[in-house]
């Protein structure tokens, strides 16, 4: 398959070749790279590899497949002074992510029943599916973004939605510093205001489980996870507020001309200390923020 060379057990190397800046690296299992239609996604780890100031490698995880310029499950590290900002890159859903949380009970203890309420009333405080919003609380105004900018998941704990000791265990804390509202689009914050709390569509989704299987039993018990406990998880991302914000900005890049000499437009980019870069940073930054504060109020409202 292409001329990928393994280096060790499921690790291999693409060869720079053509415009690459440097070599592609693919973590994957050989049942993986044989079992999945791989040239497409392969040939976008060598595109990302173009990326003025990346360093070391293209990267793409075990999770591979085809996305947006960027492989899903690529990863590149950009130099701070020479390198560039790829809303592609980072993706649509910005800070698209998970909370788990556990419950000291057991999850045999759930009967049939209460499994079906449960998740009748979970479906009732959380709306799902493509444009759904709440429509039990106020939607956001300016300064309530604001706040989201200056204190990432503090703004909904302050709002009751969680307890102050949720923030040791988010990663980041909950916060990504630099966030500016000033940079953000209407239509963005029109399509986010009444957005938080809810899952969306696609991929995303409020689980209910149990643990399975204890394989670090030192960590487990440090982190009071126990054999047959419930655990709830939560995929969901910044919705139609980080959604614009992409979409404005790679409209904004392509019209600037920052595509050009890139093998595909869809890796559009800017410096990272220009400008644009700056300001897409800043957007990204509070739709990042948002995204914590949207898992927060999920979790709370499981």
């Amino acid at each position: 398959m292409s001329n990928l060379r393994m280096i060790r057990p499921d690790t291999y190397i693409l060869p720079k070749e053509k415009g690459m800046l440097v070599d592609g690296l693919i973590i994957v299992s050989s049942e993986l790279l044989q079992g999945t239609e791989m040239e497409k996604p392969l040939d976008q780890v060598r595109n990302v590899a173009y990326l003025p100031g990346i360093l070391k490698y293209s990267i793409a995880m075990p999770d591979i497949h085809w996305g947006y310029g960027f492989p899903i499950g690529g990863v590149a590290a950009m130099d701070i002074d020479q390198g560039v900002i790829s809303p592609g890159g980072v993706g649509y859903d910005i800070n698209c992510g998970v909370r788990l949380a556990t419950i000291d009970e057991q999850f045999q203890n759930l009967s049939d029943r209460t499994k079906r309420n449960l998740l009748k009333e979970i479906f009732s405080r959380i709306p799902s599916g493509v444009g759904k919003h709440r429509s039990d609380v106020t939607a956001l105004s300016d300064r309530d973004y604001d706040q989201i900018a200056k204190k990432g998941v503090l703004w909904s704990i302050e709002q009751g939605y969680g307890f102050q000791e949720d923030v040791e265990h988010i990663e980041s804390k909950g916060y990504i510093e630099g966030a500016d509202l000033s940079v953000v689009s209407d239509l963005a914050k029109s399509r986010g205001k009444n957005q938080l709390g809810t899952i969306g569509s696609g991929n995303h989704f409020v689980e209910i489980g149990q643990v399975e299987e204890i394989f670090l039993p030192e960590i487990a018990k440090a982190w009071n996870i126990k054999k047959g406990s419930i655990y709830i998880l939560i995929h969901s991302g910044s919705r139609g507020f980080g959604h614009q914000i992409c979409q404005d900005t790679l409209d904004y890049f392509v019209k600037k001309g920052y595509a050009e000499g890139l093998p595909d437009k869809q890796l559009v980019a800017a410096p990272i200390q220009s400008p644009d870069g700056k300001n897409y940073f800043r957007a990204m930054a509070l739709a990042a923020n948002y995204a914590f504060n949207n898992r927060q109020q999920i979790l709370h409202a499981v």
